[in-house]
């Protein structure tokens, strides 16, 4: 599948508790959305880039820029389903899921992870992950940490610090990695995601990816140094804003 034609999709809701309308949220001049499609557009493994929106209000702005959007149903639980329903009537091999609040994220993770989904043995689902290097991230449960088998597939996705170490008084160098939330799966998987039974791990940490793992799939992990920087409250704007003047 080394011609494999790989569509990134962008799920973009309006609704947002803590910053409403923030794919339409100004950085810089430019409408949040408009950044994070420009940046899915950068990755060399990306034919085609998609906004997938439940809102008339994005979808006006995202035409505006001259971007591809559609119109998904409302009632989706989670963003993979919005990715879903587009990929049932898109024509594509491997669907890339780009969280829609990453406006400076890095091309280059897209196709790490691209790269990890169509190597030798081929997965099903592939997703990214890197090295955690600020101490207070390890125990911060908005930064979900991931731990791994010997042949780079999750075993596990948590809020709480994983691996935790239990003798403390004794010099133990744990590694602690932080998961990116971008997706990277083959059609067969991603249109099978609705289908999936969400089960009480996910219930309870809020993370849509344990449904896989609830229900015996892998997520093989590709290990990237670039760190994501979402926008989740209104002070995250401006702290984007001086890493994009950087």
């Amino acid at each position: 599948m080394s011609l494999a034609k790989v569509v990134v999709v962008i799920p973009a809701r309006y609704g947002s508790t803590r910053l409403p309308g923030k794919p339409l949220a100004l950085i810089g001049g430019k409408p949040m959305i408009q950044r994070v499609f420009e940046r899915a557009r950068l990755a060399q493994r990306v034919n085609q880039v998609i906004v997938a929106t439940d809102d008339e209000r994005i979808v006006k702005a995202v035409e505006a820029f001259g971007g591809e959007v559609r119109l998904t149903r409302s009632d989706h639980r989670t963003g993979t389903e919005r990715v879903a329903e587009v990929a049932a009537h898109v024509e594509g091999d491997v669907f890339v899921n780009v969280q829609g609040d990453e406006p400076l994220l890095d091309p280059a993770a897209v196709d790490t992870a691209v790269t990890s989904l169509l190597e030798e043995p081929p997965a099903s689902i592939a997703t990214v992950a890197t090295p955690i290097k600020t101490p207070a991230d390890i125990m911060d449960p908005n930064v979900v940490k991931t731990v791994l088998d010997f042949e780079g597939n999750a075993i596990y996705f948590s809020r709480a610090p994983i691996p935790w170490v239990r003798d403390t008084g004794s010099k133990v160098l744990a590694r602690h990695l932080k998961h990116l939330g971008l997706y990277v799966f083959d059609r067969e998987a991603l249109l099978e995601y609705p289908t999936l039974p969400p089960g009480e791990l996910e219930r309870i940490e809020q993370l849509e990816q344990l449904r896989w793992l609830e229900n015996g799939w892998k997520i093989r992990v590709a290990e990237v140094e670039h760190d994501a920087v979402s926008v989740d409250v209104p002070e995250d704007v401006a702290r984007v804003e001086k890493l994009l003047q950087k």
